[in-house]
């Protein structure tokens, strides 16, 4: 367009109005010209709303172990007292909303170190690998979530997943139980429960405070295996806080849990618990019960293995980042057999001040002391321990 500068005088009203239709004239044709395409650019993203977002977490546990018993043997064959310093856990934590609705999570885990192995060698004998000594990684959560918060009411905590998730009942109790980094909880450290596998669930609160419920069904494998076959297992449990609004007793529960499962049609993988647990600032408890039931098939010869079990443990908080934790399990692998197992745990841990929750910074020094009745053939073992979390 050509731009053209002109003023309007007194008596020159004519010569202006035409000067401004040759103007208008001139500018028709720029207005139907095709611009030149610009260079290409990515469309601006939206502007995220309340809640949206990608959030990146770590959770790591770190620790020095000296094993006094049992001794081990090293490459002299001589018997030595095993001490590691060790990486147990080393979680990344991916999460994200993607609407009003729908949310995910991706954590890969570290497994265990790489070792190769050979059959028909030495039982100390190992083949070279370039991943020998090496952390494994694998898949422990990759879920999606549809949470119906928005809704209100019975809407409020309640949501449904899909796909590589934590199952009912070992993730909602460490959340009371605060020393995982310590070791696993009593049916998991006994191998009776997994803290994940793949399926759908659903959770929800129940009205005023009083509890809430978690069931879902699940390959029953655990997220370490592919399943085998068509077997699912089923999966629930109730939590009931019978006092929500006393002072001092609203922080008591009862939960309870079933797995049903089988590995094979016929088969049977079942366990059931009772708990109680209390939440103070000033003292945590709780004591688990647990019931369970193997039968590996489902030929009439296959003889069912029942095991019980129970674990009590008491957490003393001083207020100031001091704590006290003290664990004592006792479980029958066999009823059949009798043989008792009995574990020990006593340690003092020291919680250190985080910018904000759910960030966590804790170190924990412990005892931890196995023993085996005669008849279960097994080794009294003995460890003295320096663990650490780091979770943010």
């Amino acid at each position: 367009m050509i731009m053209r500068t002109f003023s309007v005088r007194s008596g020159h009203v004519v010569e202006a109005a035409l000067l401004a239709l040759a103007l208008l004239a001139e500018a028709r044709p720029c207005r139907a010209q095709t611009p030149p395409s610009p260079a290409p650019t990515a469309a601006p993203s939206p502007a995220p709303k309340p809640g949206e977002g990608v959030k990146l977490g770590a959770t790591i546990f770190a620790d020095f172990t000296l094993q006094d018993a049992p001794r081990v043997t090293d490459s002299d064959r001589s018997a030595v007292r095993k001490s590691e310093f060790e990486v147990r856990r080393a979680y990344l934590n991916l999460s994200g909303n993607v609407s009003d609705f729908f949310s995910f999570r991706v954590t890969p885990d570290v497994a265990a170190r790489q070792t190769t192995t050979v059959s028909g060698l030495p039982a100390d004998a190992r083949v070279s690998s370039s991943l020998d000594g090496s952390l494994t990684i694998r898949l422990k959560y990759a879920f999606a979530q549809c949470a119906f918060d928005k809704f209100g009411g019975a809407g409020k905590s309640a949501w449904i997943r899909l796909g590589q998730q934590q199952t009912p009942y070992l993730d909602f109790m460490e959340g009371i139980y605060r020393y995982r980094f310590q070791g696993t909880l009593f049916v998991e450290r006994q191998g009776l429960l997994s803290s994940s596998d793949v399926g759908f669930s659903g959770h929800m609160n129940l009205p005023r405070e009083y509890g809430d419920v978690h069931v879902g069904a699940y390959n029953g494998d655990t997220y370490t295996r592919a399943e085998a076959n068509g077997q699912k297992a089923v999966q629930a449990r109730v939590s009931l806080r019978p006092l929500p609004r006393h002072v001092l007793l609203k922080g008591l529960r009862v939960h309870t849990f079933v797995d049903r499962d089988s590995p094979v049609a016929g088969g049977a993988r079942n366990r059931t618990t009772a708990d109680l647990t209390f939440e103070h600032r000033h003292l945590n408890l709780g004591v688990d019960y647990v019931w369970a039931a193997d039968r590996a098939s489902g030929r009439p010869s296959t003889t069912e293995v029942r095991s019980t079990g129970w674990s009590a443990w008491v957490n003393p908080r001083l207020g100031t980042g001091l704590e006290g934790l003290f664990r004592y399990d006792r479980y029958t692998p066999n009823r059949a057999v009798a043989g008792r197992k009995r574990e020990v745990i006593a340690g003092v841990a020291c919680w250190f001040r985080v910018l904000r929750a759910p960030q966590a910074v804790a170190v924990v020094a412990d005892y931890d002391g196995v023993d085996y009745d005669a008849v279960l053939a097994r080794p009294a073992e003995r460890r003295w321990e320096l663990k650490a979390l780091l979770s943010f």
